[in-house]
């Protein structure tokens, strides 16, 4: 086994401070969880965003980002990594990049391939088989839209292919994230891991579709309607209407069918957080965290007079995330006062 350099970034930084640069949300949810599992799937969280960031390098062309983007999934593939490729896509893709923070991580993923060469197998195989199924959700983003800018616009063909996307790029993380905390927390031991799973799926798709709601107008800025053309010409749209930002209030039957889509996958991933065991509060956190900021998210979706215009971050406060992580911190993530929460919050958004 060799590595790239030798003076890569200790597991430490990569698992802190590089998580934190990438994803500081993500990072307020691995913080919590379970030590025995935070090095996995905060590792697995770093994967997901190179090669996030390998699709979504537009100054390459998209046939060299779909080579790149294999050359990346084979590596997950046995017990060893190829370096020579892994430096090939360092090669090609780091100048490229705008934000510091995914130059950082492509500059150390010989870093993050040295910690995954580390763990056991079964963990190994458990991202292996996470990393198969994520990019194909980032392949679809290559070959399903025909360019990065909006006169390339085109929308998904049918709600079935934006399933099949939420199950690609998130959907599998809760099937993923499931197996590996019932393999590590003795208090699962007892959980059906392929109901819980099938569940977790659920939970998955619902925060994607929270995150295709609030980013319609940056993603049509980059030639991408994830709403499905037949839900578009029930509303008597066409995918370039969109564009137009005064076509807000024919779309909103539009929003509003998919934003309670999101809410009973919403409701499948809050029944799987009442089924972890009360005294693992940290995971109960963990998964409630993502939910309720969910649902704030749609909510401010339906209500938002302005969700085309790509200039605008349709979130929530960071006030409003600070007050609801430490209420629900005091209160021990108690379950039948936040399913009530729960149930009022989904109410109020359409």
């Amino acid at each position: 086994m060799s590595s790239l350099s030798h003076t890569g970034l200790p597991k430490r930084g990569l698992l802190t401070d590089l998580l934190k640069r990438v994803s500081r949300s993500f990072y307020l949810t691995l913080i919590v969880v379970p030590r025995r599992v935070r090095a996995q799937l905060g590792l697995a969280y770093l994967f997901a965003r190179a090669a996030d960031t390998i699709a979504d390098t537009d100054l390459i062309d998209r046939h060299q980002r779909l080579g790149f983007l294999k050359q990346f999934k084979a590596q997950f593939a046995g017990d060893r990594v190829g370096w020579e490729e892994v430096r090939g896509i360092q090669a090609a893709l780091v100048p490229h990049q705008r934000e510091s923070a995914e130059r950082t991580l492509l500059e150390r993923l010989d870093d993050c391939f040295n910690v995954y060469l580390n763990l056991s197998t079964e963990d190994r195989n458990r991202i292996e088989q996470l990393m198969g199924t994520l990019t194909k959700g980032m392949e679809m983003d290559l070959t399903v839209f025909a360019g990065d800018s909006p006169r390339d616009l085109m929308a998904l063909r049918s709600m079935d292919e934006l399933d099949r996307y939420t199950f690609y790029v998130a959907g599998c993380v809760g099937e993923f994230w499931t197996h590996m905390i019932c393999a590590h927390v003795p208090s699962l031991a007892r959980w059906d891991t392929a109901a819980m799973g099938a569940i977790g799926v659920r939970f998955g798709k619902g925060l994607q579709l929270t995150n295709v709601l609030k980013d319609v107008g940056r993603d049509l800025q980059r030639g991408r309607c994830y709403l499905p053309e037949p839900l578009l010409r029930k509303a008597g749209l066409v995918p370039r209407d969109l564009l137009r930002k005064e076509t807000l209030p024919a779309l909103r039957p539009v929003l509003v069918e998919l934003i309670r889509i999101a809410l009973e996958h919403l409701d499948q991933g809050w029944l799987y957080t009442m089924a972890i065991p009360r005294r693992e509060i940290r995971l109960r956190l963990a998964c409630m965290w993502p939910i309720l900021f969910a649902g704030h998210t749609l909510r401010r979706v339906a209500a938002s007079t302005d969700l085309l215009d790509a200039s605008v971050n349709v979130k929530m406060p960071k006030s409003q995330v600070r007050l609801l992580m430490t209420l629900t911190t005091l209160t021990g993530a108690c379950g039948s006062l936040w399913t009530a929460y729960w149930g009022r919050l989904r109410k109020s958004v359409v």
